[in-house]
């Protein structure tokens, strides 16, 4: 089968396209014949630094193949299989959990300590096949194509997790979304405007506030021309907003924070521009805030979407779709912040 691969971390140059041999099951496991696989910056992180992959690659077990937003058909099943079958439209659920902690008991499976990502710990989806235990197969409607269901496994579930279930967004909420464009901030957008919360958005240029204006964002705002938090605490009279969509890190740290309102709950899953941030500790428990973070999220909430999605209630925003040789352009996209929602990569175009 036709596969991205690399061997070392680096430039978009380490990644190969070529010929590598599709997956054999284990009795448990499912094929999936990928029809769409989203591009994410944890594949960008992956490919330049991230040690984990590093130690893999160090190991021998290469090359790597990235890819962890993966839709398809299901084209062979491990002899122990069920509820699933050869031919079915599934969405994998991007993690594997070990099944038998007290967090996967408990349903919160996106807190196992030994759990591992598709496309990171394992091989993923730029590929033409794919394997994954069966239980990451979720079946979905002939309604939902396969580029939309792709985009929704990593952005969709991190926002959705995030809002609903982490910050519990209510319909009278203000919420602050950043970098709008992104494939977290766009989905964060759709989840809110879903709930019936008033939105802020902030992105780097005007053509993509102008894209989140008809998403249905309430106030744009062009981080790179002012203080996003100036703006929220004059448009919200200094009162400020109730929740804030954290995806950015140490840039924008104190921003996020001085823009919310007394009970303001900020909700952080990424550190893109740095691991550390400050916070005036009495202002803090004065304005009776709440920091809390959060990572990816459930099956159970993941099929959430998915029905959403299939029913129209969401549609997930998508950039650009591209042949899986172009997987290097896809990158420095995504890199350039050249994007507005999700690049998908099709192994059939």
């Amino acid at each position: 089968m036709k596969a991205i691969v690399f061997s070392e971390q680096g430039s978009t140059e380490v990644l190969q396209y070529t010929d590598v041999p599709k997956p054999t099951l284990d009795t448990n496991e499912a094929l999936i014949k990928v029809e769409a696989c989203a591009v994410n910056y944890l594949d960008i992180h992956a490919r330049r630094n991230r040690p984990e992959i590093e130690a893999k690659l160090r190991r021998g077990d290469t090359p790597h193949i990235l890819g962890s937003d993966i839709a398809g058909t299901i084209a062979e099943i491990g002899a122990a299989v069920r509820g699933v079958a050869v031919g079915d439209r599934v969405v994998l659920a991007p993690c594997i959990p070990c099944g038998i902690c007290s967090d996967c008991h408990r349903g919160t499976e996106n807190l196992c300590d030994t759990q591992e990502l598709i496309g990171f710990q394992t091989n993923g989806g730029y590929a033409e096949y794919v394997k994954a235990p069966a239980q990451n197969a979720i079946q979905m409607s002939a309604a939902l194509s396969f580029v939309n269901a792709a985009a929704m496994p990593i952005a969709y579930l991190t926002a959705w997790h995030m809002l609903m279930t982490r910050a519990q967004l209510r319909p009278e909420d203000d919420v602050l979304i950043l970098g709008v464009g992104g494939g977290v901030g766009s989905a964060g957008l759709q989840i809110a405007k879903l709930t019936g919360a008033r939105v802020f958005a902030t992105a780097s240029s005007d053509e993509k506030l102008e894209r989140a204006r008809q998403m249905g964002a309430d106030v744009m705002i062009n981080y790179k021309d002012r203080d996003f938090s100036e703006v929220v605490l004059d448009v919200t009279k200094g009162r400020g907003v109730d929740v804030v969509l954290e995806h950015v890190g140490a840039a924008t740290w104190d921003q996020s924070i001085a823009s919310l309102a007394k009970n303001g709950r900020l909700v952080s899953c990424g550190v893109t521009t740095g691991n550390i941030g400050t916070i005036n500790i009495r202002k803090m428990y004065q304005k009776q805030l709440t920091v809390m973070g959060s990572a990816l999220g459930t099956v159970a909430e993941l099929r959430t979407l998915v029905h959403l999605a299939g029913r129209g209630k969401l549609e997930p925003i998508i950039d650009r779709v591209l042949p899986l040789h172009r997987a290097g352009e896809a990158h420095l996209l995504l890199e350039n912040r050249q994007n507005f929602g999700k690049i998908c990569l099709c192994p059939n175009i």
